[in-house]
């Protein structure tokens, strides 16, 4: 191995675990990364008595006091910017110009959380002669952020600055595919100053979420995943009596008219579809052409065929992903559809052992196909062919996800009806990948989403928090 085995993370020191261990491989080449291990119900209690022994004491400081510490860690992060990159590359396989832009998200959400002292306060009213009403925030206590592989330092810093600067405790579950990142996370908030306890972290599978949820004494829960998983999540939290907020899977509808301009549409289009390998919810994976946009078409082909594996294009997680991708290919090819750029059977000299799949770009989907309707989370873009704009909404309104969506055109008039009409959290306009900068919350629609508020930004204050109301008469 190339790194030592996994330890969890428990009142600022690192624990062995007596656990049974996964073997966690690097996407890249294959080779041996480390062994994560399968924490159960034991562990995740000392979590937690160490995140209810930190609470008191660290929601006792001020917004400010407890904003300092993430002033410093943003400092650092900074630091560390290369190596951090470097890690998430082994773990996780995107090349290391996405890994420098995932850190660099993290590092906005950060100072976005240092920023929180100037928005979170109470409201006062005098409300009648002599009585004065106030409310103020406080913390819920320690919560818990189940975290996925496609992105991990980014999606776990959507949560844990801002959960932390507002005051509670927090317990962090990275999946177990990637765990090198979340223990490195902990090393540099503990560098920052951080106090111990303050920030738990717990490997595992699928029995500890399980637990998470279950856990009476964790008050929430933030998850990001799969549809199906963020389903199940959120059911049973909520069913515990604990607020949960799930951000599943997605279907990105990419509507492009004729009037769009070819060489900016073709590059953005390509770029949201292939870029972190399509692992990201936020990919573009169906392009809606309508009316005569063939010369668009050829120019996504030309962009696609310029993604070359191992150079601008990295690795999927697995090979089971990959062979999971290339099925949807194949199936999609068998229900005559044209594959116009054909990433399958993708190998990389001297990475023979990684899990890489081209750009591929298939044209003549029908809207029932399955590839059409499932997320497969990876480089591949699916064009459905539209007579009419019209036609187009009614193929984007008829998803069950509604994540994101985005229109390629020079018509104002069109594009505002698209952003009215769309059924989708986040849409783009002439932009595959509508992700909101800070302040502006992360945050789809429908069989995205279970829950309420966004995930970052200003919506997501709420989220962790509750409100005190104080009336009084002197």
């Amino acid at each position: 191995m190339k790194y030592p085995r996994i330890q969890n993370y428990f009142s600022g020191k690192f624990v062995d675990s007596n656990r049974d261990y996964l073997n966690v491989s690097s996407p890249v080449d294959g080779s041996m990364l480390s062994e994560v291990p399968l924490s159960n119900k034991t562990d995740l209690n000392q979590a937690v008595d160490g995140a209810r022994k930190a609470f008191p004491l660290w929601s006792a400081l001020t917004l400010k006091e407890r904003s300092q510490f993430f002033y410093r860690y943003k400092f650092i992060l900074e630091q560390n910017r290369g190596n951090l990159a470097q890690l998430v590359h082994e773990e996780n396989g995107k090349t290391v110009g996405e890994a420098n832009a995932e850190i660099d998200k993290a590092i906005e959400v950060t100072e976005f959380a240092c920023s929180l002292p100037q928005m979170v306060c109470g409201d006062v009213l005098e409300v009648s002669p002599g009585v004065e009403c106030r409310i103020d925030q406080e913390p819920l206590g320690v919560v818990a952020s189940v975290t996925p592989f496609n992105f991990p330092i980014m999606v776990p810093h959507w949560t844990i600055p801002i959960a932390l600067v507002l005051g509670n405790t927090f317990i962090l579950k990275p999946s177990e595919k990637v765990p090198l990142s979340a223990n490195r996370t902990a090393e540099l908030l503990q560098e920052a100053g951080l106090p111990a306890g303050v920030f738990q972290v717990i490997h595992g599978d699928r029995s500890i979420v399980e637990s998470i949820c279950d856990h009476p004494q964790i008050s929430a829960i933030a998850f990001v995943g799969s549809t199906a998983a963020a389903r199940s999540v959120y059911i049973r939290a909520t069913s515990h009596l604990k607020r949960a907020l799930a951000m599943g899977g997605a279907k990105n509808h990419l509507i492009v008219l004729p009037d769009a301009p070819p060489e900016q549409t073709a590059k953005n289009i390509t770029a949201s579809m292939a870029g972190c390998a399509g692992q990201r919810c936020m990919a573009a994976s169906v392009m809606i052409a309508v009316g005569e946009v063939d010369h668009i078409i050829k120019r996504v082909c030309e962009e696609s065929q310029k993604m070359i594996p191992g150079k601008n294009i990295g690795p999927v997680i697995s090979e089971q992903a990959k062979r999971r991708i290339e099925n949807y290919i194949t199936n999609a090819e068998q229900d005559n559809a044209k594959v116009l750029v054909d990433g399958r059977q993708t190998t990389v000299p001297g990475f023979e052992n990684g899990h890489y799949i081209g750009a591929t770009v298939i044209d003549h989907v029908l809207p029932e196909m399955s590839i059409a309707t499932e997320e497969v989370f990876g480089p591949v873009l699916s064009i459905i062919r539209a007579e009419s704009f019209e036609a187009a909404m009614a193929i984007e309104s008829s998803s069950e996800y509604g994540n994101s969506a985005a229109i390629y055109t020079r018509d104002g008039g069109m594009a505002k009806d698209f952003t009215k009409r769309a059924k989708s959290g986040m849409i783009g306009v002439n932009i595959g990948v509508p992700i909101p900068r800070e302040p502006f919350g992360f945050g789809g629609w429908n069989n995205s989403r279970f829950g309420m508020g966004e995930i970052t930004g200003k919506t997501s204050i709420p989220f962790w928090l509750q409100s005190k109301k104080v009336t009084t008469r002197w």
